[in-house]
């Protein structure tokens, strides 16, 4: 196998196990401000308001996207990767993850 897939493999079997284990404290809140369209995944890997948010999803999000961008760059030093290609692949299977119903960022600016 190539390095790049060796590498690329190691990155989302470790954003895989972030994405389940991390963040337990805002699990319930993320899954519901997801489940009512508040906030949507983006191909950057990270969360962003679909509508104008209030402070308390502005809050959420803010804490989620430091927490994944604190191990992003933990998996892009590790792995000898640039950060931007770990946030590329953790943005892609987090969309890949979202059930439908539940907003995602496409190419085109549009939720």
């Amino acid at each position: 196998m190539s390095k790049m897939i060796k590498t690329s493999i190691r990155i989302l079997a470790t954003f895989t196990l972030f994405s389940l284990t991390s963040l337990n404290a805002f699990a319930l809140e993320l899954d519901q401000a997801k489940a009512k369209g508040l906030v949507g995944e983006t191909p950057t890997g990270y969360l962003a308001p679909v509508n104008k948010a209030s402070a308390d999803v502005k809050a959420l999000v803010d804490d989620i996207n430091r927490k994944r961008r604190a191990e992003y760059e933990r998996i892009a030093k590790k792995n000898g990767t640039p950060l931007k290609t770990v946030e590329v692949l953790a943005g892609k299977k987090a969309i890949e993850k979202t059930p439908g119903g539940q907003y995602v960022l496409l190419p085109s600016g549009e939720w």
